[in-house]
């Protein structure tokens, strides 16, 4: 499992030119799949996220969390966080979890993190989906659940 996340000072998804969600500042979060992913991948990197301290305190430096920041998400299903570009110059999805498989996961993930920080938005899993944002910073991070446990 992998999670971009993108500090934002605002974002907003659109599909066919209609507003599905939006959110101030906070973090945008694309979320993909592969092999071996599981539920228990969802709650191990979901308590990694909750309690990252990536917030600047008063003194500017990152100290707080999302939850103590009182920042929103928006979360976005992302398969192409799995491209291979090894090989040539067209990106291979092999390693993506195909969507059938993939959905049940981000349900999951969408429940567990709507449960633990109610201030979340979605996008549609599948669908051809416009996200606009404003980075803060930038401050962008990879979580790869591969290489954090």
């Amino acid at each position: 499992m992998r999670i971009l996340l993108q500090e934002c000072l605002e974002a907003k998804l659109t599909i066919d030119g209609k507003l599905i969600s939006s959110i101030g500042h906070g973090e945008v979060l694309f979320v993909g799949y592969t092999q071996g992913d599981r539920l228990e991948t969802n709650d191990k990197m979901l308590k990694k996220l909750l309690n990252l301290r990536i917030f600047a305190d008063s003194n500017g430096k990152t100290n707080l969390s999302l939850d103590t920041f009182g920042g929103e998400i928006l979360c976005v299903s992302q398969f192409t966080l799995y491209a291979d570009l090894r090989k040539g110059n067209r990106p291979s999805f092999t390693n993506a979890l195909p969507g059938k498989e993939s959905e049940p996961l981000y349900e999951d993930f969408k429940k567990k993190l709507s449960l633990a920080h109610p201030k979340t938005q979605y996008g549609v899993f599948g669908a051809d989906m416009k996200v606009n944002l404003i980075n803060d910073g930038p401050f962008t991070l990879l979580l790869d659940s591969k290489e954090l446990f």
